[in-house]
């Protein structure tokens, strides 16, 4: 249940769980992207500075290649409940945008 894709300190994974939250703060990512999130490990992922997102369909996990070049934007006017655009830009040269929830209030926004 858990692939993992690391890129840019990007990581897109399945879903978080206990077996899988400590492997994300290994690896001193920034973003962690997935299908769902445990509501505690999300809170932790957030406390740690890290950017949880998940995916706003489920199905753009299968657009995720292993040499994806991964961008976030929308960061520059991080509101809740507005998403934010992932770009991939595959080794082909082709690309691909999809939007990620997050679950941010505007305190969190402040310290991120």
């Amino acid at each position: 249940w858990y692939q993992r894709r690391v890129r840019e300190a990007v990581v897109s994974t399945q879903s978080t769980g206990s077996s899988g939250i400590n492997a994300e703060y290994g690896l001193g990512g920034k973003a962690i992207i997935v299908r769902s999130f445990a509501r505690i490990h999300e809170t932790n992922l957030k406390k740690q500075g890290m950017l949880p997102l998940t995916f706003a369909n489920p199905a753009d996990y299968d657009k995720v290649r292993p040499d994806d070049k991964v961008s976030i934007t929308g960061l520059t006017s991080f509101t809740p409940g507005v998403p934010l655009t992932c770009t991939l830009t595959h080794s082909d040269g082709s690309v691909e945008e999809f939007k990620l929830n997050h679950t941010f209030n505007e305190n969190q926004i402040g310290w991120f």
